[in-house]
């Protein structure tokens, strides 16, 4: 009965564009999107997966950034979709930009699950400290929706992580069903879980009407969070339409400006302990040559 529910539980959660909007061509040794307009800037790679999945990744460098976003898309969405949401976060926000298509998805190879995407995330974050040198500070991971999963599986890893944003997110997969109180073994994406081990700052963003992931499932998720941002309730606001309300990328600026000010401050103070570290250090050792 657990693996039937487990499995009605997965074919809701998986819906991969068909066909892909894009497709990735070879320039040489340069992997680009084909159907996409290309800009300098944009990095693709393909990367294995411990799983033995391929799958596409972007990185879109900023000239002024200060922090990564690697960002986990919806369920019904690919590279190709997400795109245009892309540029405008990229260009409002001053990030650089990695994101992914999951395994199944665009012209990644394999097949959509739960721990397929743990495997695609966790390939993703180590393209991104291995090929750009990004450290936990720098990162601030983004989930939307079903991208709330591989989002916590890898935040509640990472104990210096900057911040986390979950975007119309998810309890787990079988709350999005039916209003459980507990939580079974068999159940997918247990974020209900997962979020109390996420130790940086959350901002989760919901909408008031969302008729797919009730926003009760945003109000719970950021009542566990240990360290709490300002949320976002967007009224009215729908499942797949919050980026269009004006209030969406005021927030996000500020919050990113928030964080921005949070590593100033936490650099500051670890600048003081060093150097008061070093007196004490100097004080002793003139005192042991007394």
């Amino acid at each position: 009965m657990g693996s039937l529910v487990s499995n009605v539980a997965a074919k809701f959660a998986f819906f991969p564009p068909q066909p892909p909007t894009y497709n990735i061509q070879r320039e040489g040794a340069k992997i680009t999107f084909a159907r996409i307009r290309s800009e300098k800037n944009i990095h693709v790679h393909l990367l294995d997966t411990k799983r033995g999945n391929r799958i596409v990744a972007m990185y879109w460098r900023h000239p002024y950034a200060r922090f990564t976003v690697l960002y986990s898309h919806g369920n019904a969405a690919d590279l190709g979709q997400m795109y245009d949401l892309f540029v405008q976060l990229r260009k409002h926000l001053r990030i650089n930009l990695m994101a992914y298509d999951y395994s199944g998805y665009g012209a990644s190879t394999g097949k959509a699950t739960e721990y397929n995407t743990y495997s695609d995330i966790e390939a993703v974050y180590q393209c991104l400290t291995t090929e750009y040198g990004v450290k936990q500070e720098e990162l601030i991971l983004y989930g939307q929706s079903v991208g709330s999963g591989p989002t916590l599986h890898l935040a509640a890893r990472l104990p210096r992580l900057r911040a986390v944003v979950l975007h119309s997110a998810i309890l787990s997969g079988l709350r999005v069903l039916y209003p459980l109180k507990i939580t079974f073994c068999f159940d997918i994406y247990k974020n209900i879980d997962k979020i109390r081990h996420v130790k940086c700052p959350a901002l989760v963003i919901h909408g008031t009407a969302d008729d797919v992931v009730d926003w009760s499932h945003g109000k719970r998720l950021w009542e566990l969070s240990k360290e709490k941002y300002e949320p976002l309730w967007i009224k009215g606001g729908g499942h797949c339409n919050l980026e269009l309300y004006p209030e969406y990328i005021q927030h996000m600026r500020r919050f990113i400006k928030a964080m921005e000010n949070l590593e100033a401050r936490n650099n500051t103070e670890n600048g003081q302990q060093r150097c008061q570290q070093t007196k004490c250090t100097m004080c002793l050792k003139f005192r042991w040559n007394m």
